[in-house]
């Protein structure tokens, strides 16, 4: 058991006096990929594990950065696609001006949800956030003269910079890296600085932190921003990808789906959510021919995950999810040595 954990701070220590190495080789790989393997369904999937990566992470901020439980990253996402499908079809408004304000309405709609409930935590958010994405699905599939309704919105305009026309997987693919290499390196930045700061010190223990001088009502709120703000920038990157929407692309499967991956890979840091969308893509594409029995698989999963390493692959063995556990084994030891 010393040696492992010996090995794990040995290769923590390589990792961090190599990091921007590290780092530089891995976008160096991620920028070659498609000039070496460009195939439409490896494409496809690089796509998806880099959109969900970015879900994921937006809302680990939220659930992994201040300690709230936020389930309606559907709703975020469905928000941000509408706004660019509706600015872009029926104003007509390019889609590069359409990223800020589609990340700006939802960032909105999540204060909306924020405010009323910032005296609510646990289940009790949980559930208000779960309605607020049912809301939302259900405001796109009945507001048929904005959106739609059960038609969808149709013949969503690629965007276009510089001649360069993004209408197919390989092109979207550098539309998506570029998308979580910024949403990464902005959150870092906030995570580091005050904000992030008290955004943990609530996590930890919110009455402390507002005995230390912290207003956590306004930075649970800011929170809750700053997490739609990306969900809602992803959802506009996303319409025009698929060039046709409805309300059944935000059902509350969807939002199981990125909780998942924050589950997986670790709330709380900022590689689980990217290590949770690979494995649960990856799954998906393995487990496809088994049909809707996939779902049974990673519901076993996340159990199972939830028993043995509650705090992620990516979370510490010291942090606050893996605590019980801990304690647990270190009174098995007690019992033992007596």
């Amino acid at each position: 058991m010393n040696m492992l954990a010996d090995t794990k701070k040995r290769a923590k220590l390589i990792f961090d006096k190599h990091k921007v190495l590290y780092s530089l080789l891995l976008l160096a790989f991620l920028f070659v990929l498609p000039l070496v393997n460009n195939k439409s369904y490896v494409m496809g999937v690089m796509c998806r594990i880099l959109m969900y990566a970015t879900l994921a992470g937006a809302l680990n901020i939220i659930n992994g950065y201040s300690g709230q439980t936020c389930l309606g990253v559907a709703g975020f996402f469905c928000f941000g696609a509408y706004t660019e499908a509706i600015l872009a079809t029926k104003v007509g408004l390019s889609f590069w001006l359409c990223i800020p304000l589609a990340g700006i309405v939802t960032a909105i709609v999540g204060l909306v949800v924020a405010w009323p409930t910032l005296k609510m935590s646990g289940i009790y958010l949980a559930i208000v956030t779960l309605g607020f994405s049912e809301i939302a699905r259900l405001l796109a599939l009945n507001a048929t003269p904005l959106t739609g309704g059960a038609l969808g919105i149709k013949n969503i305009p690629v965007p276009e910079l510089f001649g360069i026309v993004f209408k197919n997987s390989r092109s979207y693919y550098y539309l998506f890296l570029a998308l979580a290499i910024v949403f990464i390196f902005v959150s870092n930045r906030v995570i580091k600085s005050k904000i992030g700061r008290a955004w943990m010190s609530i996590r930890e223990d919110e009455l402390a932190s507002k005995s230390l001088g912290v207003n956590a009502s306004v930075y649970k709120a800011f929170n809750f921003m700053y997490g739609a703000f990306w969900i809602g920038v992803v959802g506009c990157v996303y319409a025009p990808y698929v060039r046709f929407i409805d309300s059944t692309y935000f059902t509350l499967d969807e939002g199981w789906n990125i909780l998942s991956m924050v589950i997986l890979g670790g709330q709380g840091t900022f590689i689980g959510p990217v290590i949770g969308s690979i494995i649960v893509n990856f799954l998906t594409e393995v487990l496809r021919p088994i049909g809707q029995w996939r779902l049974v698989a990673f519901a076993l999963l996340i159990i199972i995950m939830m028993w043995y390493r509650p705090q992620g692959l990516a979370g510490a063995t010291d942090s606050k999810l893996a605590g019980n556990k801990m304690v647990g084994k270190l009174q098995d030891r007690g019992k033992k040595h007596a």
